[in-house]
This record gives C-alpha cells, sequence and structure tokens, in this order.
C-alpha cells in the first residue's frame, strides 16, 4: 500500500501542498505592502483616499475642438499636447483671480481618426478656459472654432460616478459568491472570494503607489479593469475547484493535501496557457496602445498575475486546510 501511495503521489508535478506555507507568505507580504501603500494615500493630505482620483471622480473641465481639416486630418501625438499643457504658464492670464490649476492631472483623448481633440482638465474658469483654448487653437491648429464645446464636470457628478463604481464592484462580488455557492458549498465560495480579493488588492496597492510616488491616478477604466479581472479570477479559481472536486471522487485512496496537488498539476498547463495567451494583447496594448490605455492595460497585466497566482496556489492550499482533513 505505501507503494501504491509513493507512485500516485509521484504524479504530481506541483507539490502545492508541501510549499503552502511559502504560498501563503508570498500572497500575506503582497496584501499588507499594498493595504500599507493605501493607508499612507489615505492620510496624506494631498491624496485623502486609499487611491489618488482621477478627474472622472473629482470633477473638472472638458475642452473638446475639432480639427479643420479638407479630407483626412493629419496624425498627432497626444504626448505632445500632453508636454505643452505642461509647460504652459496659465497663471499669466490676464485678471487671473483663481488660483492656477495643476495642469499635469490633464488627460486627452483622441476621437474621430485624430479629428477631434477631448481634454480633461481640473477645474478651470472661463477666463482659463479661454486662456488653454486659444493656445491650443495657435499651436495645433487649424480648428473649426465654432465646433469647440467647454463643459463643467462637477464634483457631484464624479461623485455618483465613483459610488456606481463601487456598487458595481460589490454588486459582482455578490454575484459571485452566489453563482459559487450554488455550484459548490460556502467554504469555496468563501475562499473563491477571498483569492479575488487578494487580487483586487493587490492592483489597487500597487496604483496607491504610484499615486504616491508617481502622482498616477485611478478613473472610471480602473473600475473597469476591477470587474473585468475579478471575471478572469473566478473563472480560473472555479476550474481548478472543479478539477479538485472530480480528483477527490477519483482518487478516494489518497490523502486531502494529495488529491489537491493532483487536481493542481492537471490544472497548471491550462492556467498558465491561459495566462500567457491573455499577458500577451495586454502587453501589446501597454506598448503600443497609448497613453489613454496605458495604465488601463497595466492593471489588468497586475490583475492577471496575481489571479492565475491565487487561483493555482493560494486558493487551493486554503481549501486543503478549509475542508475535513484525512487522516494519516
Amino acid at each position: 500500500m505505501t507503494s501504491t501511495y509513493k507512485s500516485i503521489n509521484n504524479r504530481s508535478k506541483f507539490k502545492l501542498s508541501k510549499n503552502r506555507k511559502l504560498v501563503w507568505l508570498i500572497s500575506s507580504g503582497l496584501c499588507l505592502i499594498s493595504a500599507i501603500g493605501m493607508f499612507i494615500c489615505f492620510i496624506n493630505p494631498k491624496i485623502n483616499s486609499p487611491l489618488k482620483l482621477g478627474l472622472d471622480y473629482t470633477g473638472g473641465t472638458q475642452i473638446t475642438l475639432e480639427r479643420e481639416c479638407e479630407q483626412k486630418c493629419s496624425l498627432i501625438n497626444t504626448d505632445d499636447i500632453m508636454k505643452h499643457l505642461n509647460l504652459l504658464n496659465i497663471a499669466s492670464n490676464k485678471n487671473q483671480s483663481i488660483k492656477a490649476p495643476n495642469l499635469n492631472r490633464s488627460k486627452i483623448r483622441l476621437l474621430d481618426n485624430s479629428a477631434i481633440i477631448s481634454i480633461r482638465l481640473p477645474f478651470l474658469s472661463a477666463s482659463q478656459s479661454d486662456f488653454v483654448t486659444e493656445d491650443i487653437y495657435s499651436n495645433f491648429g487649424p480648428f473649426l472654432k465654432a465646433n469647440t464645446s467647454v463643459e463643467i464636470i462637477g464634483p457631484s457628478l464624479g461623485k455618483q460616478l465613483l459610488q456606481s463604481s463601487f456598487i458595481s464592484l460589490l454588486i459582482a462580488f455578490i454575484g459571485i459568491a452566489l453563482y459559487i455557492n450554488f455550484r459548490y458549498d460556502k467554504i469555496y465560495s468563501f475562499l473563491a472570494l477571498l483569492a479575488l480579493l487578494h487580487d483586487v488588492l493587490i492592483v489597487c496597492g500597487v496604483f496607491a503607489w504610484l499615486g504616491y510616488f508617481k502622482g498616477i491616478e485611478v478613473d472610471s477604466l480602473f473600475a473597469v479593469s476591477l470587474l473585468t479581472i475579478a471575471g478572469y479570477s473566478v473563472n480560473n479559481t472555479v476550474v481548478v475547484f472543479d478539477r479538485i472536486r472530480e480528483r477527490r471522487q477519483v482518487d478516494t485512496q489518497l490523502l486531502l493535501k494529495l488529491q489537491i496537488d493532483n487536481a493542481v498539476t492537471a490544472t497548471l498547463t491550462r492556467t498558465i496557457y491561459t495566462s500567457c495567451t491573455t499577458l500577451l494583447p495586454l502587453l501589446c496594448i501597454l506598448i503600443w496602445g497609448g497613453s489613454s490605455l496605458y495604465w488601463f492595460s497595466l492593471a489588468l497585466i497586475v490583475g492577471v498575475i496575481a489571479g492565475s497566482w491565487s487561483s493555482i496556489a493560494l486558493a487551493p492550499s486554503l481549501l486543503s486546510m478549509s475542508l475535513k482533513k484525512d487522516t494519516e
């Protein structure tokens, strides 16, 4: 009987049961670093929240300009506009009664094949908006001035968007918990949510530290990335849990930890391949997608890596401690 156990155990190439303390140490360390970063941002008077919120959530001024092109507009680089705005001395505007805003927080998007330029800025007065608009006219024109629009996005609208993002994430968590609880049981549901919380916390922690050191802000795309990460992470976790349930029915003569090792080994190649094929297009977006999608793709990359780790290592190792232990 002992030789049978050894031969079956040798099929488990991924020795999760032997290294589960290391798995817990790595995940706990990453979560602790993330929590510290979010706490530091929260107590920082310049940020005053766990993440540095962007203009989508705090409000601001949006200027939309339409370029004057005969047939097809020439390509224009958003980085060139951004560099120009950073050098713009808005405080030199005459009759300036409002404190000069920080234009480094501006967000620029090109629409309709570079024919339309949309610029999201901090709150500007009417004279400040005119000053910025005229400067863009003179340096990146010609423009159809009659089609220029300036809109003010109030902080109440940004607050509503922040609440909507939080509610949508909460509903996603509840829906995932109900699905897994229906498909498996409460233990599986709890551990899947714990692994999901682990992934989301790590992504938020990375952006908390980026916000603290680099001034990187989160916007509505960041909320979209968290929802995408939630779906991806749970999908991988469900696949692993399903295989664990199968192995428990087949390998009845094995200890629980060996059943889980066999199940994780069986899904390891599939999980790695899925993660790599997901990361490849995200890396392409990160490199060539432009500034507007750079941080969105980075959030997804971090989430995919964290989700893969939690699916094949964290959740199964916790499951081995949560289910009824076999007597050795």
